[in-house]
């Protein structure tokens, strides 16, 4: 049986309808009016135990709907929901023991005292063995640098130091699967960086099980293997991260410094297929530059292809490639313009 098992599962919101100002709240006492909203529409989602899976997809789209129904927050219209072979809102308390969630604008800190006591107070209400406790506040302690902070009640931290603080306190009681929506937002780059890798620690370590919504591309690239995109309530792409890649990063560019100024280089390069100069490097050859940067379709021609032009008339003392990133491919998905059936396991 798989660690999550989501079938049909929709969740459908009333909500009222009224007229502006005084006069439409009048109205609305004595006609109510309502429109229905389907936030879920009938996803089907498997995810086995250790799997870090990136849930993604626009405002608005289900993400945390879907995660606040996993969690047993809420209950669904429609479907089915397993999470260890548990309904996670009838056995709320029975799945809470097993599960961890942090989520980016709420802490599960008690504000008025150290966050050492929230923790304190955490191990007594998942009755965490003494040494068990232990062992993981020597580990969360090394990885997330708790010794700066732990002495600060939870108003006085920042946003940097609550979001370490609150995925220690998620983590505490070893919990076999964690939701993480958008954890690192508002972060700058040294505190994402950390985080990121206590994550990633935790799920190769203890084979801990991540479910993550992010707006930030980078959390996925660093994180996750799997890509789920969800929009305007249903599943649209269910697959590896690197199949998107490999089915619509088309385009790479080759950055090249060679060693002497080579005017030849500019009839080479554009005598390949799928090869283009930007105007930038066109004058720059023109004029004695050592510096090019050749975008090509890697349908049609290789990098080495592109490389071994270069070095018959030019030696080559540094290169790199670029990629697209999954950033741009994913906001193209949103936007319209990429079948993702054509990726591989399209819904």
């Amino acid at each position: 049986m798989s660690q999550i098992e989501v079938r049909e599962l929709s969740k459908e919101f009333r909500y009222a309808v009224k007229e502006p100002g005084l006069k439409g709240a009048v109205k609305h006492l004595f006609t109510q009016q309502y429109r229905d909203k389907l936030a879920v529409d009938r996803i089907n989602l498997t995810i086995e135990q250790g799997e870090a899976v990136a849930y993604v997809g626009p405002n608005g789209a289900g993400k945390s709907t879907t995660i606040k129904m996993l969690t047993g927050i809420l209950v669904p219209s429609a479907g089915t929901v397993r999470v260890n072979g548990l309904d996670p809102h009838k056995d709320r308390i029975e799945n809470a023991k097993k599960i961890g969630a942090v989520f980016g604008q709420r802490t599960q800190l008690w504000w008025d005292i150290p966050v050492a006591e929230s923790f304190a107070l955490i191990k007594d209400i998942y009755e965490i063995p003494d040494l068990e406790y232990k062992r993981n506040m020597e580990i969360f302690t090394e990885l997330l640098d708790l010794n700066d902070y732990i002495h600060l009640s939870g108003r006085k931290l920042s946003l940097g130091q609550r979001m370490r603080a609150d995925l220690a306190a998620a983590l505490l009681h070893n919990p076999e699967i964690v939701y993480l929506d958008e954890p690192t937002i508002g972060l700058d780059v040294a505190v994402k960086e950390r985080i990121r890798r206590f994550i990633k620690h935790i799920n190769q370590e203890n084979k801990t099980t991540i479910m993550l919504t992010t707006h930030d591309l980078g959390d996925i690239e660093d994180l996750c293997k799997r890509l789920v995109i969800i929009d305007k309530g249903r599943i649209i792409y269910d697959g590896t991260l690197q199949a998107v890649k490999d089915a619509f990063a088309r385009e790479r560019v080759l950055h090249v410094q060679v060693k002497e100024p080579a005017p030849v280089l500019l009839e080479a390069i554009e005598r390949l297929p799928g090869a283009n100069l930007s105007e930038e490097t066109r004058n720059g050859l023109l004029n004695g530059g050592k510096q090019l940067s050749i975008a090509f379709d890697r349908f049609r021609i290789s990098a080495g292809d592109v490389a071994g032009a270069i070095m018959k008339v030019a030696e080559i003392v540094d290169f790199r490639i670029d990629e697209p990133s999954v950033e741009q491919i994913i906001r193209r998905v949103y936007e319209g313009e990429l079948d993702l059936a054509s990726a591989g396991k399209g819904a």
